[in-house]
């Protein structure tokens, strides 16, 4: 495998972690970028731009990075009010008045992001089609019963993330979330990420879909879930499969007109030099960018607001203001960072103990949901660089 890109002295062990992801984790195409206090120390890519292609992925290849986005959405939000735009602990129905419908009056903003609003599922699910209409999908969740106490306990809300942060951000701004991001983060930061993808982008992304890792990989994977999960996800009336069906059938995500759709709890693309400096900006100054927050803002993204047995993801999770907190569900590098995996593959984050900022997308989705061993991987040795 021939892995392109460079390491900063001290680094060599994320790319030795990088080049036996693909030789023994089987990935196909994959990227993965490390800032350090602004400074850019890793920046590696290899394999095939598309999953089931040959054309070799080049710098600067773009990928589908799933639930990572939440991250970058949750960024939209706390700008607001670091602007004093937003009031995390205003009711939604201030902003959003037909939000308050179905008992939904006392939820509060900072439950949309800590997964505490009680409406990860919809009752009548949207098909992809409808899923990319905000002005649907926005209508769908305002009218959605919760199915707990909003506040009251937390559980992962997969889908419906999407149109609770979407529409709150058109309420306040009367922007789409797409254009605020690429206006106000990606644009200052210098970050290639998207919301709803160019048509002068496409060329650089590449086609993702699912790719088991090889059969001799198996006695290095520890991806067997607990019964309980296995459960979760194999019965069609509990929270899980519910709250990742709201939309019906699975979208295409490689078809264009689904990466075109700005839906912030799932379809962002972006490269993994753009993920690592969207986190850099979160923590410090980033090389030739703007600092986004405020030191107030990063402790008040990562201070712990849900933790516990999750109702959808049915483990203990932990939840900052819509960042994943380190912990046994999402490793991530030392107990003071916050990011955001992506379903089976990608994975961001930023470490304010440390300086460092962490960007990874594949092409290849497996079925982990939090803790895709090939990010794992490279977390682990990183964390052997950086902490020892």
């Amino acid at each position: 495998m021939d892995v392109n890109g460079a390491v900063a002295e001290g680094f060599e062990p994320v790319r030795e972690a990088f080049v036996r992801n693909f030789e023994v984790l089987g990935d196909r195409g994959a990227a993965v970028a490390v800032y350090r206090n602004g400074h850019k120390v890793v920046d590696l890519w290899g394999g095939t731009k598309d999953v089931d292609g040959a054309e070799p992925w080049e710098h600067g290849t773009a990928q589908i990075v799933r639930s990572a986005t939440k991250g970058v959405a949750a960024a939209v939000l706390l700008l607001l009010h670091q602007r004093g735009e937003l009031d995390l602990d205003a009711p939604v129905g201030e902003y959003w008045p037909e939000f308050k419908a179905a008992g939904k009056e006392r939820t509060r903003v900072w439950h949309l992001l800590a997964h505490r609003a009680g409406v990860p599922v919809l009752d009548h699910p949207l098909t992809p089609a409808q899923a990319a209409d905000p002005v649907l999908g926005a209508e769908a969740v305002a009218a959605q019963a919760p199915v707990w106490e909003p506040g009251a306990e937390h559980g992962y809300h997969a889908q419906t993330y999407s149109w609770l942060t979407g529409e709150l951000v058109r309420r306040i701004t009367g922007r789409e979330i797409g254009e605020w991001i690429a206006a106000e983060i990606a644009g200052p930061v210098g970050a290639d990420l998207w919301l709803g993808l160019p048509d002068g982008q496409k060329a650089r992304v590449g086609r993702v879909g699912e790719a088991e890792p090889p059969a001799e990989a198996a006695g290095v994977l520890r991806t067997r879930p607990k019964r309980a999960v296995a459960d979760a996800y194999a019965d069609p009336g509990s929270l899980t499969r519910r709250a990742f069906a709201a939309i019906t059938p699975l979208p295409d995500e490689n078809d264009p007109a689904y990466r075109a759709a700005a839906l912030p709890a799932s379809n962002g693309i972006a490269t993994a030099e753009g993920l690592a400096r969207f986190y850099a900006s979160l923590t410090g100054e980033v090389d030739g960018g703007t600092r986004l927050f405020t030191p107030e803002t990063t402790e008040l993204a990562r201070a712990g607001r849900s933790a516990g047995p999750d109702r959808v993801l049915v483990v203990n999770t932990r939840f900052g203001l819509g960042y994943m907190l380190h912990g046994a569900a999402s490793p991530l590098l030392t107990p003071s960072s916050f990011g955001h995996p992506g379903r089976g593959g990608a994975l961001g984050f930023a470490d304010p103990e440390t300086g460092i900022a962490f960007g990874y997308v594949t092409n290849g989705f497996r079925k982990s949901v939090t803790a895709d061993p090939r990010a794992q991987a490279l977390v682990r040795a990183l964390r052997d660089v950086v902490t020892a």
